[in-house]
C-alpha cells in the first residue's frame, strides 16, 4: 500500500509538472496599451498579424521578458484578477492569450517605467480587456495570474508563406498549453522533417514542398502532441490557410 501511495504521490507531481497550466496564483503587474479599440496592438512579436482574423480578438497581452521566453510563451492562455487595489480594482477576471512582446525600457526604474524590464512579471494589455479588470484612469495596477489551457474553436490554422526552399509556417489558433514549441512537416513524397521555429510563431522549412499535400506535428509546452495528416492538398499555395486538428 505503502509502495502504490508512493506511485502515486510520483505519478500526479509527473502530471503537475508536465501540465504548466492549472497551477496557482502568482502576484504580477498590468498596463494597457493599443487604445480603446485596440487597434494598437496588430502585428506584434508574436507574428498573428491581425488578431481579430485570427480570432484572439481584443483579450491579448504582451508579455515581459520572464514572461515572454523569447517568444516561447506567444500562444499561452493566462487568467488575469485585478489584486489589492481598492480604489482602481474591479470585479471579475479576464482570460488572455500571450501575442505580443512587452520590451524592457532600462533607462527607467522597475518600479517607475520600466515595467516589463526583468525580472518583473508584467502584462500589458489590450485598453479594452484592461478596462475589465481596472478603471482606465489607475494606468497601472496590481494583478495576480496564473496559466490557464486555451480554449479554441476549430483546428489548429496552419499559415503557409515563403517561396520554394523557403516554407514559413505561422501557426495559430492552438489550444490546451497554446504555446508551440517544436513542429515538423511531412509531405506526401517525404518523410517527417522538424522545422525551425523563425520568430514569434513563424515555422520554417527549407525543402520543396510544393504540389504535396502536407501534414503537420505540432508538440506544446506541456509535451502534448497532436498531428494533422493532410491539411493542406497538394493544390496549396502560398499564403493560404489551412485548419487541421486541435488539443483536446
Amino acid at each position: 500500500m505503502a509502495i502504490l501511495g508512493l506511485f502515486l504521490v510520483g505519478f500526479l507531481a509527473m502530471v503537475s509538472h508536465v501540465n504548466c497550466y492549472g497551477g496557482g496564483w502568482i502576484n504580477a503587474h498590468a498596463t494597457f496599451y493599443g487604445g480603446s479599440d485596440a487597434s494598437g496592438t496588430m502585428g506584434g512579436a508574436c507574428g498573428y498579424g491581425n488578431l481579430y482574423s485570427q480570432g484572439y480578438g481584443t483579450n491579448t497581452a504582451a508579455l515581459s521578458t520572464a514572461l515572454f521566453n523569447n517568444g516561447l510563451s506567444c500562444g499561452s492562455c493566462y487568467q488575469i484578477r485585478c489584486a489589492n487595489e481598492r480604489r482602481w480594482c474591479l470585479p471579475g477576471s479576464i482570460l488572455v492569450t500571450a501575442t505580443n512582446f512587452c520590451p524592457p525600457n532600462n533607462a527607467l526604474p522597475n518600479n517607475a517605467g520600466g515595467w516589463c524590464n526583468p525580472p518583473l512579471h508584467h502584462f500589458d494589455l489590450s485598453q479594452p480587456v484592461f478596462q475589465r479588470i481596472a478603471q482606465y484612469r489607475a494606468g497601472i495596477v496590481p494583478v495576480a495570474y496564473r496559466r490557464v489551457a486555451c480554449r479554441r474553436r476549430g483546428g489548429i490554422r496552419f499559415t503557409i508563406n515563403g517561396h520554394s526552399y523557403f516554407n514559413l509556417v505561422l501557426i495559430t489558433n492552438v489550444g490546451g498549453a497554446g504555446d508551440v514549441h517544436a513542429v515538423s512537416v511531412k509531405g506526401s513524397r517525404t518523410g517527417w522533417q522538424p522545422m525551425s521555429r523563425n520568430w514569434g510563431q513563424n515555422w520554417q522549412s527549407n525543402s520543396n514542398l510544393n504540389g504535396q499535400s502536407l501534414s503537420f506535428k505540432v508538440t506544446t509546452s506541456d509535451g502534448r502532441t497532436v498531428v494533422s495528416y493532410n491539411a493542406a492538398p497538394a493544390s496549396w499555395n502560398f499564403g493560404q490557410t489551412f485548419a487541421g486538428a486541435q488539443f483536446r
